[in-house]
């Protein structure tokens, strides 16, 4: 039996999750009613589904990387002792979604960006050099709710950021995740043939 059949939906409806408290407010259909509602809630606490304790690490000189998502997961990045430039290997160290830490060592030449989770791309991010949209992500734009083995089809995603900046002509955007997607398929195609 999983924890929603065990409260009822009734749990759900009144913010009960877990041991964590979340306040809700009833639904505002004008903006100054959203308005309100959200100044109400300035300085109140909410805890996240699991309760775990919000972990962020501070960037250091030799981080590639350092940073996390939505739903917890929280990370950084450094090569390993013995990567080499024929054989990069990255070490990802953090906290997951859940609160539980975590070590992985990824090669980065193993990376597929079609089948791929959140911590392999960040760490191909900062292999390649992709320059980062705005100085935060050359990411395609979405759910930031993934955990850390959740594995994603990120080329698509680049795709549908394309093709949604296309129809809102925006095309300064478009462009950008173009490049992106350019440089994380050229990785693919060196890898592939070996280059």
């Amino acid at each position: 039996m999983d924890i929603l059949s065990a409260l009822g939906n009734q749990a759900l409806a009144n913010g009960y999750w877990g041991r964590g408290r979340s306040y809700r407010q009833p639904a505002q259909s004008s903006f100054a009613g959203q308005l309100g509602a959200a100044t109400s809630m300035a300085g109140q606490v909410t805890t996240s589904p699991c309760n775990a304790p919000k972990i962020v690490y501070m960037k250091t000189d030799d981080m590639l990387y350092s940073g996390g998502n939505g739903t917890g997961l929280s990370f950084y990045l450094k090569y390993a002792e013995d990567s080499t430039e024929e054989n990069p290997v990255i070490i990802a160290k953090g906290i997951d979604e859940r609160g539980n830490e975590f070590e992985q060592r990824i090669n980065v030449k193993d990376i597929n960006p079609s089948y791929a989770t959140i911590v392999e791309m960040r760490a191909l991010e900062a292999y390649t050099g992709v320059e980062k949209q705005n100085g935060f992500s050359s990411l395609p734009y979405m759910d930031g709710r993934m955990g850390l083995n959740d594995r994603h089809d990120f080329i698509s995603g680049f795709r549908k950021n394309i093709q949604d900046f296309t129809l809102l002509k925006r095309t300064d955007s478009a462009a950008y995740f173009q490049y992106s997607m350019q440089a994380y398929l050229d990785f693919m195609k060196k890898d592939l043939l070996g280059l």
